[in-house]
């Protein structure tokens, strides 16, 4: 095509000034040397070579040259109106990314809705009915940044896959339904082991995700077995089995023999492999860790606290936070591929189960039902806020103390 445009510039010039004669046999040497098969569309070039020709508003052609303006582009289906309510449900969703918060988007939309607490026009509302992951992720791009930490670096936790690492146990797991648990401790000491400090009992159900929290004074295992006792009297299905690392507070005789009184069975990981226990692993850090910090609390009022913040935590990630489960993983050359489940809440899967009573799915539907997203988010951020208060008011304490000694 280069090698035919000098061709064509010279050869438009003199068609264009020749006879209805001469412009055949211009034509016939044009479609001979060029190669054209078409001489409608080989007449066309020459007769429009050097003119103007105007195609829609914005777009011209001029001789073999096309030129364009800017393209309008798509229009988009989601402004300003759209962006501030997404942004207002991805804050009270603890910042999730699309791929979780598109499947309980519509759940959480009618519960804000309900309670008053979401305002928009009808149009804006139906138009985030229906966006996409990906379409959140992308809206949400800028906001997201403004949210890094930059400048440091940490350690993340890690991937952690309980199906690669077999558990020794004395008795087999059926995780197929809800009842077989992950015990752990969340230890509060805040880089300073010395002393008594607080301790955070959590509590994962394999396979639903129902993640339970107790704030204990210490490991002892009297609190240790008094908290598992606690969070048996109020879970939404029957306690099957715990399993849990290899710490004393959880391998002693009463809390083995009570599990026995009660028909639960008991299990326990590999010495030194906290990956035998992911699941609850995972929890810690995106739970506990993420939700209480790593400060030191050390009193009755700060464990009082923990506890209240736990009370309002556990509504709001059984019922409210999407769970992503993995149900296949393999290797094909040098990359993982990974299969999830549909992604759903704790407490949708406990609908989904045959294994709880319908008098259990009615009581789960009916606290669903009356539960307020946008008040358990602001009562969980006033505990939050009450905490580090607590803190504070300590820190401040131990540097006048710390003062007071030096200058003795």
């Amino acid at each position: 095509m280069f090698e035919r445009r000098p061709i064509y510039r010279e050869t438009a010039k003199e068609y264009q000034k020749a006879s209805k004669k001469e412009k055949m046999e211009i034509l016939d040497y044009f479609v001979r040397i060029t190669g054209l098969k078409n001489r409608n569309y080989a007449a066309r070039l020459l007769r429009q070579h050097g003119k103007t020709i105007y195609v829609g508003k914005k777009n011209y052609l001029k001789a073999d040259i096309a030129k364009k303006g800017k393209r309008p582009g798509r229009k988009k289906k989601f402004g300003e109106e759209e962006l501030k309510l997404l942004k207002k449900v991805w804050e009270i969703e603890n910042y999730m990314c699309g791929k979780r918060l598109k499947p309980i988007l519509n759940e959480v939309l009618d519960n804000l809705l309900a309670n008053g607490h979401l305002h928009g026009s009808p149009q804006a509302i139906e138009n985030l009915r229906h966006i996409s992951a990906s379409s959140i992720d992308r809206l949400l791009k800028h906001e997201r940044k403004k949210l890094e930490i930059k400048g440091r670096k940490g350690t993340k936790p890690g991937t952690l896959l309980k199906q690669q690492i077999a558990i020794r146990t004395w008795a087999e797991w059926d995780e197929n339904c809800p009842g077989f648990m992950e015990i752990d401790l969340v230890a509060h000491e805040g880089g300073n082991s010395r002393g008594d400090f607080a301790q955070t009992l959590n509590m994962v159900d394999v396979w639903s995700g129902w993640t339970e929290l107790v704030a204990i004074k210490n490991k002892a295992s009297k609190w240790v077995r008094e908290a598992i006792e606690k969070v048996k009297g109020r879970l939404p299905f029957d306690l099957r089995g715990i399993d849990s690392d290899t710490g004393a507070e959880f391998i002693n005789h009463p809390l083995r023999d009570w599990c026995e009184k009660h028909q639960i069975k008991f299990t326990r990981g590999r010495s030194s492999r906290s990956n035998d226990n992911c699941y609850v692993e995972q929890k810690n850090y995106s739970i506990v860790r993420q939700n209480v910090g790593y400060f030191r609390y050390d009193t009755d009022e700060e464990v009082y606290y923990l506890n209240r913040l736990y009370a309002y935590l556990r509504l709001y990630a059984n019922f409210f936070q999407p769970v992503m489960k993995m149900t296949e993983k393999k290797r094909i050359g040098s990359k993982v591929q990974k299969k999830h489940d549909d992604i759903k809440t704790p407490y949708q899967r406990l609908l989904e189960s045959s294994y709880v009573s319908e008098a259990q799915k009615e009581r789960l539907t009916r606290l669903y039902k009356a539960l307020d997203l946008f008040h358990l988010r602001q009562k969980i951020t006033a505990c939050q806020r009450k905490l580090f208060s607590l803190q504070k008011k300590k820190n401040v304490k131990n540097k006048n103390l710390e003062e007071t000694v030096w200058n003795f």
